[in-house]
């Protein structure tokens, strides 16, 4: 397919690594370029590199760049100026996988949250039904390094889904639309247009009815299906006396979808709509279900004393996905805040303000959040842990735990990135699980903790 043309990879991690070794393998003359020239060690043998390019080599065929690119960058620029294609990684899985003898199924998921849950329930489902899947693209494998499976699970970010366009998948889901990833899209519109992509010539779009634009932008769809975490309408997956359904089909009880909570159900659904697509029975739906084991830092419950539930859930980087996690608990001591990047913070606030016991605010973006909790939850007890403390996550760990009493529930939601304090959403709720766990230790011989006198 691409044996003897020249093409350039832009950026040289995992992604790039994927795609580096795939072009070599077909025979491809591979350059690879990235910012950071010790990135381009680590380059599989066979390609050449070039640290900092801004421009595309001479007589460049094709340039495939990592999802993290944003169109600006002035690299590809200067590729799309002078007539050179620019696509992705997914854009390149689908066409190698095209010319397999057997291309892959893809069943594909994109949102701005659930995206990893929803497909980590699909490839548990599958798998249940005793396909041959995976589960690849944003989750962490590469899909290059996936097509030769025979179902694909994709989880597909907004980056990645602006550099593709050839992907026809045989189900399709978008689960929701919130405002994210603004910086890098531009706006609004081009992050939705990004999004919407997902549903091209898709043989079956699975959409939120609750999302209105999750159900705008499958309207246009032949052939779709609507899934809600509440009473289904005709035709609809959803929660009917307690059990997942569709129509009269009862695929798993609600209470038992893990990590908890309505959006987690919302998700359980999307991934049930997408296997079904592709035949699965509704017993594989359930035992799927049962055998998925939640990633990390989300909704994930560290430790329970006293009656206090210790739940993490970093994951939630943005108000939407907090919004999800804090209507999974009636009684919440909050731990939120960190890089907001401009996101208003005013509508989580008052809509959760009736479930909040106290707050405990960190990081750079504290005033947005303090000044929405003094009007619509000004009764709530807030404490903000100060900018130059060097534990914050112990400090704030310690200040909830007091304030929280039995049946309440001490909730890391930070409805923020993290990267002004922590490295990465997985090292503060590591900080988070490992504070938990010295307080609890540290509390244990003179009582129980999370007593409110």
């Amino acid at each position: 397919m691409l044996a003897g043309r020249r093409v350039l990879v832009a950026g040289a991690g995992v992604t790039g690594q994927s795609v580096t070794g795939a072009l070599l393998a077909m025979g491809a003359e591979v350059t690879v370029t990235d910012a950071a020239a010790d990135r381009l060690t680590g380059v599989p043998a066979g390609a050449a590199t070039a640290a900092g390019l801004t421009e595309p080599p001479a007589d460049t065929d094709l340039v495939v760049t990592s999802p993290g690119w944003p169109p600006t960058n002035p690299l590809l620029v200067a590729a799309a100026h002078g007539g050179v294609e620019v696509i992705g990684e997914v854009e390149l899985a689908w066409r190698v996988g095209a010319t397999l003898p057997e291309p892959p199924v893809w069943l594909a998921v994109t949102g701005t949250d659930g995206k990893t849950t929803t497909v980590g329930m699909l490839e548990a489902i599958l798998r249940a039904a005793g396909l041959d899947a995976v589960a690849c693209g944003n989750v962490g494998l590469p899909v290059l390094d996936a097509v030769r499976h025979r179902v694909l699970a994709v989880e597909l970010s907004s980056y990645q889904l602006y550099w593709q366009s050839s992907m026809r998948a045989r189900a399709a889901a978008l689960l929701n639309v919130a405002e994210d990833h603004l910086e890098w899209h531009g706006s609004m519109a081009a992050y939705v247009d990004a999004k919407a992509k997902v549903y091209t010539g898709t043989g079956l779009a699975v959409y939120n009815a609750d999302d209105v634009e999750s159900a705008r932008l499958a309207a246009g769809v032949p052939e779709r299906v609507g899934f809600t975490a509440a009473e289904p309408g005709p035709g609809e997956y959803g929660v009917a006396r307690g059990w997942l359904v569709h129509g009269d089909l009862l695929l798993a009880p609600a209470a038992e979808v893990r990590p908890p909570g309505p959006h987690n159900v919302a998700n359980a659904l999307a991934a049930a709509a997408l296997a079904r697509a592709v035949g699965v029975p509704p017993e594989a739906v359930r035992a799927g279900l049962a055998a998925y084991q939640p990633p990390a830092h989300r909704v994930e419950l560290v430790a329970e004393a006293g009656g206090v539930r210790y739940v993490n859930d970093s994951k939630a980087t943005n108000t939407h996905a907090a919004l999800g996690s804090l209507g999974a608990f009636d009684h919440v001591v909050w731990i939120a805040g960190g890089l907001l990047h401009g996101a208003p913070v005013d509508a989580l606030v008052a809509e959760v303000a009736p479930r909040l016991r106290g707050v405990v605010l960190l990081g750079a973006d504290q005033d947005a959040f303090a000044t929405a909790l003094a009007r619509h939850a000004p009764d709530v007890p807030v404490h903000r842990v100060p900018s130059g403390d060097d534990e914050p996550m112990i400090s704030a760990v310690r200040v909830a735990g007091a304030m929280a009493g039995h049946g309440d529930v001490v909730l890391l939601a930070p409805a923020a990135k993290s990267h002004d304090q922590f490295a990465s959403y997985s090292h503060r709720g590591t900080a988070f699980t490992e504070a938990v766990r010295a307080r609890l230790r540290a509390v244990a011989p003179g009582g129980e903790p999370g007593q409110r006198g």
